[in-house]
């Protein structure tokens, strides 16, 4: 009776989640291939790194749509589906993706789909910075928070995972290899052509950190101002000092006195340009921008392309480039 009870429950969590999930968010790209390892990917960045090392032995889907930023995304019902018959499913982590622990929850019993946080191994970056939904981290990292809140923060506010890793390309390099450690778990046979496709990205990926710690480095300014706090990871690896007029979560809301205080330190230190992003509004940038009297550029966090990226051919490389190249002509 008690088994048959338990079952039930599980079995009703299961169809809310689907009913639930089934309403939100525009359709995911993609479809599970027979006979291929079937790798399903959160967003973009992970999705281009698995497609690079995974190359033809692999069928990716990615869950998030082109032109859709992925703080409050949810997945779909179907997504659930396709993720039950894939070999790997590979998210970031760190808070990002808040919707992973029900969702696999959902996933069909019989499925041997194996789950990998990309991120594990970064140097996380903590904050006390309040995104007003805390990137809907799970159990398990609310207690890390906790912990790490007890140990180092004696006012007892709440600290929080920076989930931006992917956004340093020092960061990326560790994510890239833990993706081709888990493709290489789930197939064994392609073990080498992961190797050598991944040992490919890791060089670019290294040239890319090279060339971001140079052309830095010499640079007379090192202040960022950003619309919403995604290039931690960035400035910690690379000596700049980000300023964020929101915070973790490109929609949590800004005060009044923190965009007075900003606007006063964007003049106070001569600083020439705001930066925005593509896929969120660029109203609360410009707006400081016009009360500093400086212009505004772009610093993307690479979170997805917008449609017009996609069809130019654009990728992390492209979009990493045009970041340097903008961090150079704003911090000259």
């Amino acid at each position: 009776m008690a088994a048959m009870k338990s079952r039930i429950s599980l079995l009703v969590l299961a169809l809310v989640l689907v009913f639930t999930l089934s309403a939100c968010g525009p359709k995911s790209s993609g479809s599970i291939v027979e006979g291929k390892v079937n790798v399903v990917t959160t967003f973009y960045p992970i999705y281009e790194f698995a497609k690079e090392i995974g190359g033809e032995d692999i069928n990716a889907i990615n869950l998030l749509p082109v032109g859709v930023e992925p703080h409050d995304w949810t997945p779909r019902s179907q997504d659930i589906i396709n993720t039950s018959k894939a070999q790997l499913f590979l998210y970031n982590g760190a808070g990002l993706e808040g919707w992973v622990p029900n969702f696999l929850k959902g996933l069909d019993s019989s499925s041997k789909v194996k789950a990998v946080e990309v991120s594990q191994g970064i140097d996380y970056i903590m904050t006390d910075e309040d995104d007003g939904h805390d990137h809907g981290a799970s159990e398990e990292e609310s207690h890390q928070n906790e912990d790490t809140d007890h140990n180092n923060n004696a006012s007892g506010d709440s600290l929080h995972t920076d989930p931006h890793t992917w956004v340093s390309p020092k960061s990326a390099i560790t994510m890239a290899q833990n993706i081709k450690e888990s493709l290489q778990s789930v197939d064994p046979e392609h073990k080498e052509g992961y190797e050598e496709r991944y040992n490919k990205l890791a060089e670019r990926l290294q040239a890319l950190d090279s060339k971001f710690k140079e052309e830095l480095a010499k640079l007379p300014n090192h202040k960022i101002v950003v619309s919403h706090q995604a290039f931690s990871y960035l400035a910690r690896d690379y000596g700049l000092d980000q300023h964020a007029i929101m915070g973790l979560s490109p929609d949590a809301e800004p005060r009044g006195q923190d965009l007075v205080k900003l606007a006063k330190m964007v003049k106070d230190e001569g600083i020439k340009y705001i930066f925005f992003e593509e896929l969120v509004s660029d109203k609360l940038a410009k707006t400081l921008a016009a009360e500093a009297g400086v212009s505004t550029m772009v610093l993307n966090p690479v979170e997805g392309l917008t449609a017009e990226q996609e069809k130019n051919g654009d990728n992390y490389f492209t979009l990493m480039e045009k970041n340097l190249q903008n961090l150079i002509m704003a911090l000259q």
